[in-house]
Formats: structure tokens, C-alpha cells, sequence
């Protein structure tokens, strides 16, 4: 439901805050806690499953298929719980909710990859030295079961991915993940006919290299959106040339726009209007504009007359 919440600081200055939710727009994004559960089942079963074959084929490419599936199965977790946390109601300590955990857990996700993916890296060069004889069919048979359940783990996932950064993330990595069990497939079968088992750490490696390419995105965008950057997909020139447009707007200044989760992006700003506050029904306007047109959904608009006794603190570009 749609609220204002007037502001006085002087009786002669005529200034109120606006604060407005869009309408339509429901706080709790879509529930994919089924598709994370199921995702986190799959991957579990079978980076176990992975893990014992890998020891027992000697293959490293296996084992870091493993490595990178039970990350997969972390950030699973963190981004379900931090889907469910972003539905906990305000409170006094946390007055936006935990909306912010999302954002988190998708920069958690992301290191936590790479990192995995450092030691797996490591592993091959240093296999590389000492090459060891890999049981190609044991390689084939395991990796073609990742590639049904990581494929099948992304499909779960594909409606979410444009609207949720951990969701993408979660779609993106299992998709991934059944491109590289393919790529072991069909090194399982080059060992098994050629003999050469340093291609073994070598599909390890291009792994490793595939997986930082495909998670630096993810580190990029949740690094930006923890440090209260725009959100990819808003521009901000073209929302302060909108507000400038509006009618009865002279100026705007302290402009503000982050995202508050991976799904939902605030805005706040300071409107000066010499001829003082409209009504109810310009704030519900603008807001519903900021919506439809740039899906900010939580706005909050200062108004001001400009009144010189008392200028806005906020006003030059350089305060914040």
C-alpha cells in the first residue's frame, strides 16, 4: 500500500519526505525455495558420488568437478537462506528488513568459487609434474550422470535467472557445470583411446580457467550492488533527466539509487519545487513512473522550495 509521511523542519520552509512503495510490486520475490531444495539434493548425491569415483579412477578432473559441485551446493544454501531471509518484516534494529543478505550471499558464493577454484588450479600444475595413470571409462560413466543432474538442476532455475542475481547465479553455475562435465566426458573418452593422461589435470585446469570466466560476472555485479553502486540495467542520467523534466521541478539534487537485494532497487532524492508540494496525487504519479519506466519500486522524494534562508546541506554535488 502506497504512504507519505510529511516532513516539517521550519514552519516557513516548506519541505516534506515522500516515501512510497510502487503499486503492484510485492516485496518477497518469487519463491524458488523447491528449486533450491532439489538443486541441493542432486548435487549433494553426486558430488559424493563424484568424490568417491575420483579417488578410486585417480582422476583429478573428477575430483575437481567434485570441488566445484560442492561449492555449488554452499552457494545453493547461502542463496535459499538468503532468499528466505529477505521476506523477514523490518524491524527496529533492521529497519529494511534483511533484504541485504541476498546480496551478500551472492558475493559469498562467488569468492568462495574462486577460491575452491584456486586450490583445484593448483592441484592440476602440480599433477602435471607427476602424470598418473586415470580410469578413463569410470571418468566417462560419472561425468555423463553430472551432466542429466546439472542440467537438469539449471532448468529449475531458468525462469528466475533475469530477475534475481542469486538465481542467475545459481542457473549460471549449473549450467556450467553441465558444460564441464561434458568436456570430462569426452576427455574420459580421449584418455581411453590416446592413453594420455596428462590430459587429465589439463581438463582440470581448463575448468578451473572456465569457472573463473563464468563467476567474475557474479563477483562484479554483487561486489558493486554491496557497495550501494546503481543496478545494472538503470540508468542513472536518464532517471535525473526524467525528475528534471517533471512539472514545477527547477532542480534535483542528492540523487541516490542502490539496490536494498538482489531484486529490489530504492531510490532517494531531493525535488526543488518553488511553488511547493502539489498533492498526493503528483507524488503517486512520479512514483508509479519511476516503476514503470527504470522498476524502482521503493522511492522516497524530499521536496523543497528553495527557500534561501534555508538551503538544503545536501544540495552540491560533492556532499553526501
Amino acid at each position: 500500500m502506497a504512504h507519505d509521511h510529511p516532513h516539517h523542519d521550519h514552519p516557513h520552509h516548506d519541505e516534506h519526505d515522500h516515501h512510497d512503495h510502487a503499486p503492484g510490486h510485492t516485496h518477497a520475490p518469487k519463491d524458488f525455495g523447491r528449486a533450491f531444495l532439489f538443486g541441493i539434493i542432486l548435487n549433494s548425491s553426486f558430488v559424493v558420488a563424484e568424490a568417491v569415483y575420483g579417488i578410486l579412477g585417480n582422476s583429478l578432473a573428477l575430483l575437481a568437478d567434485a570441488g566445484h559441485n560442492l561449492s555449488d551446493v554452499l552457494g545453493l544454501l547461502l542463496a535459499w537462506g538468503a532468499s528466505t531471509l529477505v521476506k523477514r518484516i523490518p524491524s527496529k534494529r533492521f529497519t529494511y528488513g534483511l533484504r541485504s543478505t541476498s546480496i551478500l550471499a551472492a558475493l559469498i558464493n562467488a569468492v568462495l568459487l574462486l577460491v575452491v577454484t584456486g586450490g583445484i588450479a593448483w592441484e592440476a600444475v602440480l599433477r602435471f609434474r607427476h602424470p598418473s595413470d586415470v580410469e578413463g571409462m569410470t571418468v566417462i560413466v560419472v561425468a555423463a550422470f553430472g551432466v542429466a543432474i546439472n542440467l537438469g538442476t539449471a532448468l529449475l532455475f531458468m525462469a528466475g535467472r533475469k530477475g534475481d542475481l542469486n538465481v542467475r547465479g545459481a542457473f549460471t553455475h549449473m549450467a556450467a557445470d553441465a558444460a564441464i562435465s561434458l568436456g570430462v566426458v569426452i576427455a574420459g573418452f580421449v584418455i581411453i583411446y590416446t592413453g594420455w593422461h596428462w590430459l587429465d589435470p589439463a581438463v582440470s585446469l581448463i575448468i578451473s580457467i572456465l569457472i573463473v570466466i563464468g563467476t567474475w560476472g557474479l563477483l562484479r555485479d554483487s561486489v558493486n550492488l554491496a557497495l550501494h553502486a546503481v543496478p545494472e540495467g538503470i540508468d542513472s542520467d536518464k532517471v535525473r533527466a526524467y525528475l528534471t523534466s517533471v512539472e514545477g521541478v527547477s532542480e534535483v539534487h542528492d540523487l541516490h539509487i542502490w539496490a536494498m537485494s538482489t531484486t529490489e532497487t530504492a531510490l532517494t532524492v531531493h525535488l526543488v519545487m518553488p511553488a511547493g508540494y502539489p498533492s498526493d496525487a503528483f507524488r503517486s504519479t512520479v512514483v508509479d513512473t519511476l516503476h514503470e519506466r527504470f522498476k524502482i519500486a521503493h522511492s522516497t522524494i524530499q521536496i523543497e522550495i528553495n527557500d534561501s534562508p534555508h538551503p538544503c546541506k545536501l544540495a552540491p554535488a560533492e556532499v553526501v
